[in-house]
């Protein structure tokens, strides 16, 4: 797994054996595992997964293309289980753009007590009657301080670390489908240690009686998912 993964860490495979049926430690992973050279991947702390539940995140990140034009895509992080809520692609960020991003991502009867947010100017007037409307009450963090809105901006790091640092963006349909891509193996499969190595979309756990396993390559190839299947 780790030669095929190679950007996964100890905890990422240590998930992925446990899905398998396999119980062995973190530390035995980590003790087999081929050494690399380099510095390892940022992590990011949560603050708050004592009150994950009725708690969204909303923010958005540039990504350059290919033909250096600037495309913004926004991001909804629902806390309990770290599922992505919506996401979207635009050249132009503005406040109503955003506030119909928050009424698709939110039926009426299903928006969560809190939307955590940064300071940017994006988030105009409109964007902040439409939250109000919808009951929810707005959590805006300090001025340059990211780390109060860990659990969005980890997924993003995630994001930029596991797909985006290994393409080339050419537009906006382009950007839109390599991140469909990662988003479907974020929620199926992925491994998350905020939720004790399951998915945000719960993964069972196969037993070794279940066959042998196979790897199934996901986000084109750069990753893949290990499921038992019978002979």
């Amino acid at each position: 797994m780790g030669n095929a993964n190679p950007l996964w860490g100890a905890p990422r495979i240590h998930g992925e054996l446990l899905k398998l049926g396999i119980e062995v430690s973190q530390a035995t992973v980590a003790k087999y595992m081929m050494r690399r050279r380099g510095r390892p991947s940022p992590t990011w702390r949560s603050l708050l997964r004592n009150e994950a539940f009725g708690i969204a995140a909303i923010d958005m990140f540039v990504v350059p293309s290919a033909t250096f034009r600037l495309l913004f895509v926004m991001l909804i992080l629902a806390h309990d289980r770290r599922k992505i809520v919506r996401f979207d692609v635009t050249q132009h960020p503005t406040a109503g753009w955003l506030s119909r991003q928050v009424t698709e991502a939110f039926p009426w009867d299903t928006a969560p007590r809190f939307l955590l947010r940064d300071r940017d100017a994006s988030y105009g007037s409109i964007f902040r009657k439409r939250v109000e409307a919808m009951g929810i009450t707005e959590v805006v963090t300090a001025p340059r301080s990211p780390w109060q809105n860990a659990c969005v901006e980890r997924v993003i790091g995630s994001i930029r670390r596991e797909r985006l640092d290994e393409v080339v963006i050419f537009n906006e349909r382009h950007l839109r489908r390599v991140l469909s891509s990662y988003v479907d193996y974020y929620h199926r499969t992925r491994t998350h240690l905020s939720l004790d190595k399951d998915c945000p979309r719960s993964r069972p756990i196969q037993p070794p009686r279940n066959g042998r396993i196979m790897a199934v390559p996901q986000v084109g190839g750069l990753h893949h998912r290990y499921e038992r299947l019978a002979a």
